[in-house]
């Protein structure tokens, strides 16, 4: 299964918030969209819910307009959006019958997550009884309980402890195996390098790069070395303003073109005490930083 958004143009009044979002996602992988705030990240998403329509593009599925009443999705917002006094079976019970579930199946699946989350305990209580994370953890349950074809994540992380983020990727891993496709959308860089394969970058309500994330970063520029080694001074002083630190304590050698690379690197073992030396690869921060750092 094959998500497409093409063309997609959104106003609200006289201000353009998208302006041709043009991407896809597949299928049995992670796709992130990536974007910093007022980027049009969330317009996106209600577009793609059909939460209200786009002023002009379509939503596909395999190349077909997409059939909601066909092609289940579930989200996960990043505010919450439950009811604080009500009990948790009743609302998840609820939610999953919205979705279009009946009763018996849908209690059948709550139960079957609050066992899956470690929450069973709470199945009867209400939500402000809860932690934040554990609040978290009943919020997703409404995105999975229905067994949706599409499975949106805003900010999926935020709250967990480092106990139950691993059991989040679990879950998340788990949705992609079973083929559906799974969306995030997240300020948390190393989440989306963990799960994603494929990422929009929007910036401006247009998308500033889209692609393979391994892709991504091989096309990037391969003009910079990363060195590990016992003389960084004296590599400093003879490369001077070619050389820089990074955070983690390395080398950074800025190279004038990418073909000296070779060259600089027998340079550097033949003259330093070197541990490492490699072509630099940049973090998916380092491209968001690149990409979305300034709005268009």
């Amino acid at each position: 299964m094959t998500l497409e958004l093409k063309d997609i143009y959104k106003s609200f009044g006289e201000k353009e918030v998208l302006k041709g979002v043009s991407f896809s996602a597949e299928g049995g992988k992670a796709f992130g969209l990536l974007g910093r705030n007022g980027a049009g990240k969330t317009t996106t998403i209600r577009i793609l819910m059909n939460v209200f329509s786009a002023n002009s593009g379509k939503v596909l599925i395999d190349g077909s307009p997409i059939d909601y009443d066909k092609i289940g999705i579930g989200y996960l917002p990043e505010e919450r959006g439950l009811y604080p006094k009500k009990p948790i079976i009743d609302q998840l019970t609820y939610f999953a019958e919205l979705k279009g579930m009946n009763k018996k199946d849908a209690v059948n699946a709550v139960d079957y997550w609050l066992n899956r989350l470690g929450m069973s305990e709470y199945r009867n209580k209400r939500l402000d009884t809860l932690s934040k994370g554990n609040q978290q953890k009943i919020q997703l349950i409404t995105a999975l309980a229905h067994n949706p074809h599409i499975v949106i994540l805003d900010e999926p992380f935020s709250g967990l402890d480092p106990v139950n983020a691993m059991l989040l990727k679990d879950v998340v891993k788990e949705q992609i195996s079973e083929g559906k496709i799974v969306l995030f959308s997240s300020h948390q860089m190393s989440y989306i390098e963990e799960f994603c394969d494929s990422i929009a970058i929007l910036n401006g309500g247009k998308v500033a790069l889209s692609g393979d994330l391994r892709d991504v970063k091989r096309n990037y520029p391969r003009n910079k070395l990363v060195v590990n080694t016992t003389s960084p001074q004296r590599i400093c002083e003879d490369f001077q303003n070619a050389c820089s630190v990074n955070q983690n304590g390395a080398l950074i050698i800025q190279l004038e073109n990418a073909d000296e690379k070779r060259a600089v690197m027998q340079r550097l073992v033949e003259n330093y005490d070197i541990d490492e030396v490699k072509v630099f690869e940049p973090s998916l921060n380092d491209i968001f930083v690149e990409y979305a750092g300034e709005q268009i």
